[in-house]
């Protein structure tokens, strides 16, 4: 078992080995783990980097990842993936510059969103933020989610970036580059792009304050919890 975020603060790790009788199902791991009770509603499980539903059979051997709703760069990648189309997709721990991905010759818009630290939530003063994911299936998931925008949209490219680790006031923690040959087109693909990584992708966000620190909870898309 993995443990991500709020459910590893509560279960008090980030991993564990467990043994279950034949035939057991996704679902009876949370009785194995009754501090998470609380949050069960609102828990989604993973095996082996894919959302299934509770009802699944588990396995010898699977990866089962609990993982909280999700909060809503140039550089060195931790985990990349540059599609054949030309589209990329990455998470990193270093800062992240959107003027590396740059229009074809044909394109006649490029749409930029980045999402960047502010120094305060409601009022209350921020320090820093820092960023977790469950690495493996985040990747896949921004991946899957970039490829079904570009064949929703006539777009040419759209790259998606995501920070882990540390992040100071003003930096930008994800950016989403959309290239297209009209604008309509790279605005919407963009406005998809944030909204779907903000509820599908595994990433944790944690708030550091003077006076202690927080856990950010976003939500899961809708149909996340029903799969």
């Amino acid at each position: 078992m993995l443990f991500f975020g709020l459910a590893r603060d509560i279960a008090g790790t980030a991993e564990q080995t467990l043994e279950k009788p034949e035939g057991a199902t996704v679902g009876s791991l949370l009785e194995d783990y009754p501090k998470l009770k609380p949050m069960s509603n609102s828990l989604v499980l993973a095996v082996n980097a894919q959302f299934v539903p509770r009802e699944s059979i588990l396995n010898d051997g699977d990866e089962v990842a609990f993982l909280p709703p999700v909060s809503g760069g140039a550089g060195d990648w931790v985990r990349v993936i540059e599609d054949p189309a030309g589209h990329f997709f990455a998470l990193t721990r270093q800062p992240i510059d959107p003027r590396a991905f740059r229009p074809k010759p044909e394109d006649g818009a490029v749409c930029t969103f980045e999402g960047v630290t502010r120094n305060n939530t409601k009022g209350r003063p921020t320090e820093h933020l820092e960023y977790e994911c469950y690495e493996a299936m985040a990747i896949e998931v921004m991946a899957r989610i970039g490829r079904e925008i570009a064949a929703a949209h006539p777009i040419t490219r759209i790259a998606m970036v995501h920070r882990l680790g540390r992040l100071e006031i003003g930096e930008a923690s994800v950016v989403i580059v959309v290239t297209a040959p009209h604008r309509k087109p790279a605005f919407e693909a963009c406005m998809e792009g944030i909204n779907r990584l903000k509820k599908l992708v595994p990433i944790w966000k944690k708030e550091f304050f003077a006076d202690g620190a927080v856990w950010v909870e976003g939500e899961w898309d809708a149909s996340v919890l029903s799969s």
